[in-house]
C-alpha cells in the first residue's frame, strides 16, 4: 500500500472512547482522586472532545449506565453534538448492587433476574434517545465453590435474558457480549471466554456479536486468531482496547506488548474491516489510575493509530507469494519489516494536513485545559466508580 493509500486508510479511523476513564479509579483496594476529574456526564463528554480535537479520530463516546444517567437523554446527545462528538455505545451495569451478589441475569432468585433484565431493556431504551447503535453487555456473573449453583441452568437463565433484550433492540441497534476470563466469580465465569459469547450470539441471531476485550483472556491467549476466526465468522462487533501485563490490568493500549497489538491490527487490515462502515467498534476500556486522564487517553488512541499504520503498510504481496510458497522466514520478515518502521512521522503529516497539532499530546500540555478544570472543578462531587 502507498504511503498516499496508508493516509487514507487512516484518516478514515474511528476510536470510541470510554466515559468512565475520564473519572476517578483505582484498584479493588482504592479508589484514586484527581485534580480536575469531571463532575457530570457533560464534562466527561467536554473531555472526551478535548481528546477529538487534538487526535481527530476520536469522534465517539461511550456511556455506562448508571453512571452516566441523566434525565434526558436526547438532551445529552445534542450537548455532545454541540461539543463536536456523538454519544456511542452504551454499556450495563448489573454488577455493583448487592443484588447482584449471586449474579445477575443468572441469579438463582428470579426477581434478581427480572431487575437485571430491566436495567438492560432501559439501556435500550437509552439507545432509542441517544441514537446509539450498539448496546455492549459485560456480566461478572458466576460462582466461586463448586455446587454452588447449577452450571447448565445458568447458561438457560443468560440465554433467555439474552433473548428478551435481543428482541427488543431496534433494526439498526445490535449487541455486544463481552466475556471475561475470571473476576469476580472465582470457580466459573458465566461468559468466560469468546466461544461463549460467541455460541450464544450464533444462537440469537445477526444482531448479536462478539465484543473481544484485549485484557480479559488467559496467558498467551493467541488473540489475533481469535479476531481472524470472528472476522470469517462475520461475529466481530467490538473491541475494547487495553494491555495487561498479568490479568485484567486496563492499562493504555499497547504498554504491555505493543506487537500484539500490531498483530491485532494486521489481522484487521488483512481482513478489509477497518473502515466503520463494516461495523466494528474500536473502542478504548481503560482505567487510568495512577496517570494524569486526558494525556494517557491521547497516548492511547496514538498507540492505536501507530498498530494500524504498520498494519496497513506490510507488503501483502511479497506477505502472501512467501506464505504459498513455504518461504517462512520470508513471510514473518515482511510482517517483521513493517512494524519495525517508525510510523510516527507518517502520522505526523497525515495530522498536518488535517489541521491538528503533529504531536497531540504537546499541544494538549500547551493548551492550559488541565489548569482551567482544574480550577472550574474544585467543588462538588467528582466522578469516578459508581459515581
Amino acid at each position: 500500500m502507498t504511503t498516499d493509500a496508508v493516509k487514507t486508510a487512516l484518516s478514515r479511523q474511528e476510536i470510541e472512547l470510554p466515559s468512565w476513564a475520564f473519572g476517578n479509579s483505582g484498584t479493588r483496594f482504592k479508589v484514586f482522586s484527581q485534580p480536575g476529574v469531571p463532575r457530570s456526564p457533560e464534562e466527561k463528554i467536554a473531555d472526551a472532545a478535548v481528546v477529538h480535537r487534538y487526535t481527530g479520530v476520536a469522534p465517539s463516546v461511550a456511556l455506562h449506565i448508571p453512571w452516566d444517567k441523566v434525565d434526558d437523554y436526547a438532551a445529552l446527545a445534542a450537548y455532545a453534538k454541540e461539543q463536536g462528538v456523538r454519544l456511542g455505545a452504551i454499556n450495563s451495569n448489573v454488577f455493583q448492587d448487592d443484588d447482584y451478589k449471586l449474579g445477575s441475569v443468572t441469579n438463582p432468585d428470579p426477581k434478581v433476574r427480572r431487575k437485571a433484565t430491566d436495567h438492560l431493556l432501559e439501556c435500550v431504551d437509552i439507545m432509542d434517545a441517544t441514537g446509539s447503535r450498539d448496546l455492549k453487555l459485560w456480566f461478572s456473573d458466576g460462582t466461586n465453590y463448586p455446587g454452588q449453583d447449577d452450571i447448565q441452568d445458568r447458561q438457560d437463565r443468560l440465554a433467555t435474558a439474552l433473548k428478551e433484550v435481543y428482541d427488543r433492540l431496534g433494526d439498526d441497534q445490535r449487541m455486544l457480549l463481552e466475556y471475561k476470563l475470571f473476576e469476580p466469580a472465582f470457580y466459573t465465569t458465566d461468559v468466560p471466554d469468546w466461544g461463549t459469547s460467541y455460541a450464544h450470539c450464533l444462537e440469537l441471531g445477526p444482531k448479536a456479536t462478539v465484543c473481544i476485550d484485549t485484557g480479559h483472556h488467559a496467558p498467551s491467549t493467541n488473540i489475533e486468531f481469535i479476531v481472524a476466526f470472528l472476522l470469517r465468522a462475520g461475529k466481530l462487533g467490538a473491541f475494547d482496547f487495553n494491555s495487561r501485563f498479568y490479568a485484567d490490568d486496563d492499562l493504555m493500549v499497547g504498554a504491555a506488548d505493543p506487537f500484539q497489538l500490531f498483530r491485532i491490527m494486521n489481522e484487521i487490515v488483512r481482513g478489509d474491516a477497518l473502515d466503520s462502515d463494516r461495523g466494528i467498534a474500536f473502542m478504548l476500556d481503560q482505567c487510568h489510575n495512577i496517570e494524569v486522564k486526558i494525556p494517557a487517553i491521547i497516548r492511547s488512541v496514538m498507540n492505536v493509530q501507530e498498530a494500524t499504520a504498520k498494519a496497513l503498510l506490510v507488503d501483502r504481496d511479497a506477505l502472501r507469494a512467501a506464505q504459498a510458497s513455504g518461504d517462512v522466514l520470508g513471510a514473518n520478515a515482511a510482517l517483521m519489516d513493517a512494524y519495525n518502521t517508525d510510523v510516527r512521522p507518517l502520522l505526523a503529516g497525515l495530522r498536518e494536513t488535517q489541521g491538528l497539532d503533529p504531536d497531540p499530546v504537546a499541544a494538549y500540555q500547551r493548551s492550559g485545559y488541565f489548569e482551567q478544570i482544574v480550577k472550574d472543578r474544585a467543588d462538588g462531587q467528582q466522578a469516578g466508580w459508581g459515581a
